[in-house]
């Protein structure tokens, strides 16, 4: 069951569009600035096994609507939804596939994380570490999902 700061986010986001404007938000949920490298690792989730996380732990999800490496992601949507953003080279942390990992550069000129040519994004009510309260949400015209080391969609809710 979702909690019910999700369900608030939710509301907001069956509301709003991803739009073209550059984004806003910050690298990450907890508003720290970008680290040099951003370290993507492994962990395992007890309901969806092997996901995709950063170096503290917290969940990352690609955007099914996201087509090749561009993200279409902006304004209200990276409010919700805010872009795993590094200032270097992308780092593989363990149980990452160095060659999968890369970056874009989204159009205001900031540097997000691709994994398998997915960008990669946070999800706004995601709290703490292991937390996946974005998982299979659709929002601003697609669905959300966490990401297996291969680069693949979970798709289980």
């Amino acid at each position: 069951m979702l909690a019910a700061g999700a369900l608030s986010a939710l509301s907001l986001l069956s509301a709003g569009c991803g739009g073209s404007s550059p984004s806003t938000a910050s690298s990450s949920p907890s508003s720290s600035p970008a680290v040099t490298g951003e370290k993507i690792a492994v962990a395992n989730h007890p309901k969806y096994g092997p996901i995709l996380v950063d170096d503290k732990g917290m969940t990352v999800y690609l955007f099914v609507k996201d087509t090749g490496t561009a993200s279409t992601c902006y304004a209200q949507c990276a409010t919700f939804w805010p872009p795993v953003l590094t200032t270097g080279k992308p780092q593989a942390g363990v149980g990452v596939d160095a060659s999968l990992l890369g970056a874009t550069t989204r159009t205001d000129g900031k540097v997000e994380v691709t994994y398998a040519g997915h960008p990669l994004y946070y999800f706004a009510t995601d709290k703490a570490p292991g937390d996946t309260t974005g998982q299979g949400v659709n929002g601003f015209g697609d669905l959300w999902w966490v990401v297996k080391p291969s680069g693949v969609a979970v798709t289980t809710k």
